[in-house]
């Protein structure tokens, strides 16, 4: 199989080696800025925690009754969002106490379906080379955009379900064409333990719904990052979908937006997502006060989630036209 990330040679050298913008700040506040907060953090995930156990249960109280629907509808979407704090957990930022990092980092990597070791390699590619074609793994939104793989991602069954084949076939001892380029040798097996696990939680999940003869099992793990999915991909989309590719400022590349409080909670603030992707290092928490430091140096954000997506469509649709456009006139 050839290896998709084809560019060699001189080609490669030269995209490497092509410096990114970055925006001017204070060497002293920037420091300020990436300081790690172990309390801060505490509360945040643990009202998140909170908040998951609370609608969990209700959900279970209810069950077969149609007051679960509402229960099982939070809990889904604070489910799901395990997959922006599985992002920011990543990068290590959050807590100031490495095991508590690592240990939500896991908990999260399980509960939206990235197995953690892989992920951690597949999202430091993603922020070196950010939608350049051919290097970025992490590309959600290829060009000519497919409206059906897009529609189906609303609950996650598109990228679910390639998520759940890699990791099997990772837990089989086989590491993705991708994974072979951006996993180091020595890390490999950590990926194929951590699967292996997975695939024994997913039969566990299933030998319980047999013997109960119940979804229960599903509705509370695994099942909630499809059925709970929809709000997290609309937040994820707009990091970077309609944008430029192949180019080296994250100002052309990705986007910011404002937005109310609750979704800046669900979202872990990556809606600040150009300011995350300029200085990665900078913790979820303190990307408001970034944001205020180089908005100077910046497009100005969309005002609101909906003002995004008036942004996202059109592009979208553009490149589509364009990409067709330039097929047919081969």
């Amino acid at each position: 199989m050839s290896n998709p990330y084809a560019l060699r040679g001189d080609a490669e050298t030269a995209i490497d080696a092509t410096p990114w913008f970055s925006p001017s700040i204070d060497r002293k506040l920037l420091k300020q800025l990436m300081q790690r907060n172990d309390r801060h953090s505490l509360w945040n995930y643990g009202l998140w925690l909170a908040l998951l156990l609370a609608s969990g249960t209700a959900g279970v109280l209810a069950w077969g009754t149609w007051w679960c629907l509402p229960a099982f509808a939070m809990y889904g979407i604070l489910y799901a969002s395990s997959d922006h704090r599985a992002h920011e957990l990543s990068h290590g930022t959050p807590f100031k106490t490495r095991w508590l990092n690592e240990a939500f980092y896991q908990l999260a990597g399980f509960m939206t379906l990235h197995e953690g070791y892989y992920w951690r390699w597949s999202h430091t590619r993603h922020h070196t080379h950010t939608l350049m074609v051919g290097r970025d793994a992490e590309i959600a939104v290829h060009q000519p955009v497919r409206l059906g793989g897009l529609l189906l991602d609303l609950f996650f069954i598109k990228s679910g379900a390639a998520q759940i084949a890699n990791i099997v076939r990772h837990a089989c001892g086989q590491i993705t064409p991708d994974g072979l380029h951006f996993i180091p040798e020595a890390e490999r097996p950590k990926v194929v333990r951590a699967s292996r696990v997975y695939v024994a939680i997913f039969l566990a999940l299933l030998l319980a719904c047999g013997l109960m003869h119940s979804a229960l099992p599903l509705m509370l793990v695994v099942g909630p990052r499809f059925y709970g999915g929809a709000l997290t991909q609309v937040f994820n989309l707009t990091q970077h979908a309609g944008l430029d590719e192949n180019v080296h400022d994250h100002r052309a590349s990705t986007r910011t937006f404002h937005t109310n409080p609750v979704f800046r909670f669900l979202y872990a603030n990556m809606n600040y997502h150009l300011e995350h992707h300029t200085f990665p290092m900078v913790p979820y928490h303190a990307l408001p006060q970034l944001h205020e430091a180089i908005r100077s140096q910046c497009p100005a954000p969309a005002t609101s989630l909906l003002a995004a997506w008036r942004d996202i469509l059109p592009a979208l649709l553009r490149q589509r036209r364009a990409a067709v456009a330039a097929v047919v006139s081969i």
